[in-house]
């Protein structure tokens, strides 16, 4: 039986980065950078008005104040995206809108609501410094700098900045294609009428929308009943359109569970089977070719755990991220935590305002505190955790509190 952190180097030192390629950049938020991509421009590409106003030669404005107002001769009217070709010149001004160039000769811009317009005259009462209320070229990014490096999450506003330099495509990883596969011929269809001695199938949606939240692209299939050859027939179509599977159920030492008997089967190799780990003890990572197994417990809390400890970072990796671990906050625990067995535990609990309440009964197959539930506690074998301790919350769905 491996550790966590030697099944943990065991598999991702497996995983191969997957594909990259060319995408618009509409397409590309939730991938990760595949190459360093640099910004083709200045940003801002221009020395520019920070604001509507006038742009004016700060020397003029010197001794202008409210006893003594400085007229200057408004000669131009520079709407954004326009060039002014000429200079403003000795007592001189133009009018001027935000984001628009500052033209050759001024050096500021002096808000429209500090003047008094009379005409072509516009009336200064105070005087301006150079460069106030100018965006200069460059200030911002300057052309030739790196925006984004490889591992990095295409994210809205890295998006942005790449829009707002130039790109319209971006190199990135490929989304993992992942197959679910759930085993048991005890489970039913959420929807579907329940029979005695039947179970509604969770951990296909449970597993699913955690692996929306990293990007990955998944396929449920259809439920796959306790017989060997049913569940080969589920894995071959599975691996035939997928980068990676997960199936949840059928992977301890049962005469029904047949996960490991059919991946062997159909020409998987399996690289290790159990983790000391409480709960998912009995998890199964196969290789066939370049592609990937992982067999999750079919306890849905254990399927939760293993999926995000072992499951979550290899595809993270394969898919090009750099930052593979969950996030993590710091929090004081509310109960006291005893671990008396000979693996280390992870507790389901809840981070909020800087507490942690353990979420619930801990047994694996419990899954109504599930939904209070926001991280994991890493309790280690025969130790225990006081109340009012500084621990770890390692989460799986950020707090809104």
């Amino acid at each position: 039986m491996l550790s966590l952190e030697s099944a943990r180097e065991k598999l991702l030192g497996s995983i191969k980065l997957l594909p990259a390629e060319r995408v618009p950049l509409a397409a590309a938020p939730g991938c990760f950078f595949a190459e360093p991509i640099a910004a083709p421009i200045d940003l801002p590409r221009f020395d520019n008005s920070a604001m509507d106003g006038y742009a004016v030669r700060s020397d003029d404005l010197k001794e202008a104040s409210a006893d003594a107002s400085v007229s200057l001769k408004q000669i131009a009217h520079i709407g954004a995206g326009e060039v002014f070709r000429g200079t403003i010149s000795k007592l001189e001004c133009a009018r001027i809108f935000t984001g628009s160039v500052l033209p050759h000769g001024a050096d500021a811009v002096v808000m429209q609501e500090d003047v008094t317009v009379k005409g072509d005259r516009i009336q200064f009462t105070e005087p301006v410094k150079p460069l106030e209320n100018v965006r200069l070229r460059g200030e911002d990014i300057r052309a030739g700098s790196i925006i984004a490096n490889p591992g990095d999450e295409m994210t809205a506003t890295l998006a942005s900045l790449a829009a707002a330099t130039g790109h319209g495509e971006i190199s990135v990883r490929t989304r993992p294609r992942v197959a679910l596969v759930s085993t048991g011929s005890e489970l039913v269809e959420p929807g579907q009428p329940l029979a005695e001695g039947k179970i509604y199938e969770s951990d296909r949606i449970l597993i699913a929308s955690l692996l929306r939240e990293i990007h990955c692209e998944p396929a449920i299939l259809p439920l796959v009943p306790d017989n060997l050859d049913s569940t080969i027939a589920a894995f071959q179509q599975a691996f035939a359109q997928n980068d990676f599977v997960i199936s949840t159920g059928g992977v301890s030492v049962g005469e029904l569970d047949f996960v490991k008997a059919a991946f062997e089967r159909m020409g998987g190799k399996l690289e290790f089977w159990k983790v000391a780990m409480r709960p998912g003890k009995p998890f199964v990572h196969g290789t066939f070719g370049d592609k990937h197994l992982f067999g999750l417990p079919g306890n849905p809390v254990s399927a939760l755990v293993t999926f995000l400890l072992l499951a979550r970072p290899a595809l993270l990796k394969a898919a090009g991220a750099r930052d593979l671990d969950l996030p993590c906050l710091e929090g004081e625990l509310v109960e006291r935590l005893v671990n008396r067995g000979e693996r280390r535990h992870f507790v389901r609990a809840r981070w909020s305002r800087g507490k942690i309440h353990v979420a619930g009964p801990q047994s694996s197959h419990m899954i109504g505190s599930l939904g209070s539930a926001n991280c994991l506690i890493d309790v280690p074998p025969q130790s225990q955790l006081e109340s009012g301790q500084l621990v770890a919350a390692h989460l799986w769905q950020l707090p809104s509190d």
